[in-house]
C-alpha cells in the first residue's frame, strides 16, 4: 500500500459464507417448532428483548438465567449453521449453561448483582477469556494459544453477572491485515454476513457483534475499535454502538492494534442497553496506563443520563467539511434527523467545521503500523504455550496456510507494520503528536470552544455496501476517524434506512462526556425509534426507499 490510510479499505463490508462453527462439545438445543416466518427464519419469542426486558421475565420466573442462554443458543443454531448462515458466531461458551445456573441459584437466594445478572452477552474474538473458550482475533494461527487470564472487562461483566454465552466473528485481526480485504471475514469464521441484507456487509472490524446483536442472537454483545470498528458495523446493522472514551474501559487482555487508539465498547439495539454495558465495562485497572485517571474514582451509572428530553437546549454543531458528501443517503438521513433535533429543541449550529477533518489519515496509519508491531508482538510474548510470538512468525504462518490465510487478499499491512522501527523513532514520535494536535486542540476541541457545543453529528457511514471478496471494501468512509484519533467518544444511533437497510448517526465530542452523549443520544433515539428489526432478505428492498 503506497497511499496513505484510506478507512475505506479497513471498516466497511465482507462476503459471503457459509455456517460459522460452533465450541467442540458445546451444546445445541433444539429451536421450539414454530411456523417459519416469510424470510423463512422462524419466529423468536426474545426478538428485541431489552436487558430491561430480560430482568422481568426472571423476575416473574417466565424464564430463568439458564433458559434465556438455552433460547439464544438455538437462535444461534437457526441463524449462524442453518438458514441464512450469517456467520456471525464462532463458538459457544461451553460454560455458559453451568453459569447461569450458578447466577440462577443466587437470585434465588436473594442476591442480585445489578441490571446484567444473569444476562447473556456475547463477546468479540480479540477479547480474551481465561476459560475453555479461543481468543483468536479470527486466526487460525491463534487456535490452541489461550489467554491465561480474562480480559479485565470479561472479568467486569462476570462480576456484574452477565453470562459470557460465547465469541464473534470479526475482520482477521480487527481488520489490519490487509489493504484490500473484506471486513468481516476471518480464516476461522470465513465471511460474516448482514441479516438486513445477505449479500451486504455487516461491516469491520466487529461485524459478528453487530450482526449477532441486530439479529437477537444475544441480549447485546462487546466490540472494540481502533477507528470505526464500533461505530460503522452498529451502523450497517442498525445498532447503537459507543466507542468510549480512550481510557475509559480497559484494554488488558484485549489483541491489541494501537494503544493509543483500542478501546472496547457495548453494541445494542437501544441506547439504554448501551449505558448498562458501558456502566459495567468502565473502570480502573492497574495493568492499563491509560485508565490511570479513574483510580479512586466512584463509578458512574450512565443510566442516569437517559433523558427523553435531553435536546432541548442541547448545543449539537454540525461538521459538513470532509464529513458531509460521502453517501447521497446517509446525507438525507441525517439533513432530516436534523429537523428532528430542531423540533425537540436543539439549538443547531450549522455549519460548525472542524478545520483539520481530513488532514491526519497519512499520520494516523504511521502510529497504526508502529504500535500494532510494538504491542502485538508484546501480546503474543505473553501468550502462554504460543509458538506464533512476533508478527514476522504470523507473516509466515500466512505464507505456509495461503490457501485458508489468505485467499482472497494478503498482508500488505502486516508486512509494513513489520518494517517500521522502535516506538523511540522520531517518524512514530511527530506522527504521535500531529495526532494529538489535529484531532484534539485544533480540531475538536477548537470547534466546540468556538461555538459552545455539547456535541458535534454527522453521518456515521453510508448503507451497508455489497460483499466483495474479489475488490475487498469499498464505500464512504464516514466520520470516525477524528473522534478515533483524538481518543474521545463517539456513539452511534439509528437514524433511518434506505431500501431497507439501517444508516445511523454519529454524535461525538470532548473526552469523557459520554453523560452528555448518553442524554442526546437517548433523547433523538426516544423521538425517532428508527431502527427496524431485521430481515434477513436474500438482497436489498429496491422497490422501497
Amino acid at each position: 500500500m503506497t497511499q496513505p490510510l484510506d478507512r475505506r479499505s479497513l471498516l466497511r463490508l465482507g462476503a459471503i459464507g457459509g455456517a460459522a462453527a460452533l465450541a467442540p462439545g458445546a451444546m445445541r438445543p433444539e429451536p421450539a417448532p414454530t411456523a417459519p416466518s416469510p424470510s423463512g427464519v422462524p419466529p423468536f419469542e426474545l426478538e428485541e428483548a431489552s436487558i430491561a426486558d430480560l430482568q422481568k421475565r426472571m423476575e416473574s420466573k417466565q424464564d430463568s438465567s439458564r433458559s434465556l442462554c438455552e433460547k439464544y443458543m438455538a437462535r444461534i443454531e437457526a441463524l449462524d449453521t442453518q438458514g441464512p448462515s450469517l456467520r456471525a458466531v464462532l463458538e459457544v461458551n461451553p460454560d455458559a449453561l453451568e453459569i447461569a445456573a450458578k447466577l440462577d441459584a443466587e437470585r434465588a437466594a436473594g442476591k442480585v448483582r445489578g441490571p446484567l445478572h444473569g444476562i447473556p452477552v456475547l463477546i468479540k474474538d480479540n477479547i480474551g477469556t481465561g476459560d475453555r473458550m479461543e481468543t483468536t482475533a479470527g486466526s487460525l494461527a491463534l487456535l490452541g494459544a489461550r489467554p491465561a487470564a480474562d480480559a479485565h472487562v470479561v472479568k467486569r461483566l462476570r462480576d456484574a453477572g452477565a453470562v459470557i454465552l460465547g465469541k464473534t466473528n470479526l475482520s482477521e485481526w480487527a481488520n489490519f491485515r490487509s489493504t484490500h480485504s473484506s471486513s468481516g471475514w476471518s480464516g476461522r469464521g470465513g465471511q460474516c454476513r448482514n441479516p438486513y441484507g445477505l449479500d451486504r456487509n455487516a461491516s469491520g472490524s466487529s461485524s459478528g457483534s453487530g450482526a449477532a446483536a441486530a439479529a437477537s442472537m444475544c441480549a447485546a454483545a462487546i466490540g472494540s475499535e481502533t477507528d470505526g470498528s464500533i461505530v460503522s458495523p452498529s451502523n450497517n446493522c442498525g445498532l447503537v454502538g459507543f466507542k468510549p472514551t480512550v481510557g475509559l474501559v480497559s484494554r488488558t487482555g484485549i489483541v491489541p492494534i494501537s494503544h493509543t487508539q483500542d478501546t472496547a465498547g457495548p453494541m445494542a439495539r437501544s441506547v439504554a442497553d448501551a449505558a448498562i454495558l458501558l456502566t459495567a465495562l468502565a473502570g480502573f485497572d492497574a495493568a492499563d496506563a491509560a485508565t490511570r485517571a479513574l483510580s479512586g474514582k466512584a463509578p458512574v451509572d450512565y443510566t442516569k443520563s437517559l433523558d427523553p428530553k435531553g435536546l432541548a437546549g442541547a448545543r449539537i454543531g454540525v461538521p459538513r467539511k470532509k464529513l458531509f458528501g460521502q453517501s447521497p443517503a446517509s446525507d438525507a438521513v441525517v439533513e432530516a434527523a436534523i429537523e428532528v433535533m430542531k423540533r425537540e429543541g436543539a439549538v443547531i449550529v450549522d455549519p460548525a467545521d472542524i478545520a483539520t477533518a481530513g488532514e491526519t489519515d497519512d499520520s494516523e496509519f504511521e502510529v497504526l503500523l508502529y504500535e500494532f508491531k510494538a504491542d502485538l508482538n508484546a501480546y503474543l510474548a505473553s501468550l502462554p504455550k504460543n509458538r506464533y510470538r512476533t508478527i514476522q512468525d504470523l507473516i509466515d504462518f500466512n505464507d505456509q496456510n495461503r490457501d485458508r490465510e489468505m485467499p482472497y487478499f494478503g498482508q500488505e499491512i502486516f508486512e509494513k507494520a513489520q518494517a517500521k522501527g522502535p516506538l523511540t523513532d522520531k517518524a512514530y514520535i511527530d506522527a504521535v503528536a500531529k495526532d494529538a494536535r489535529l484531532s484534539r486542540a485544533e480540531g475538536i476541541d477548537k470547534t466546540m470552544d468556538a461555538n459552545r457545543l455539547d456535541c458535534l453529528v454527522a453521518a456515521t457511514s453510508g448503507p451497508a455496501t455489497l460483499i466483495d471478496l474479489v475488490n475487498g471494501d469499498y464505500g464512504p468512509g464516514g466520520s470516525s476517524s477524528l473522534p478515533a484519533i483524538a481518543g474521545y467518544p463517539d456513539v452511534t444511533v439509528p437514524a433511518g434506512s434506505w431500501f431497507g437497510l439501517p444508516v445511523g448517526i454519529s454524535f461525538f465530542g470532548r473526552a469523557n462526556s459520554e453523560p452528555t452523549l448518553f442524554r442526546i443520544a437517548y433523547a433523538f433515539e426516544q423521538a425517532t425509534k428508527a431502527r427496524k428489526k431485521p430481515t434477513f432478505a436474500a438482497t436489498a428492498d429496491l422497490a422501497k426507499r
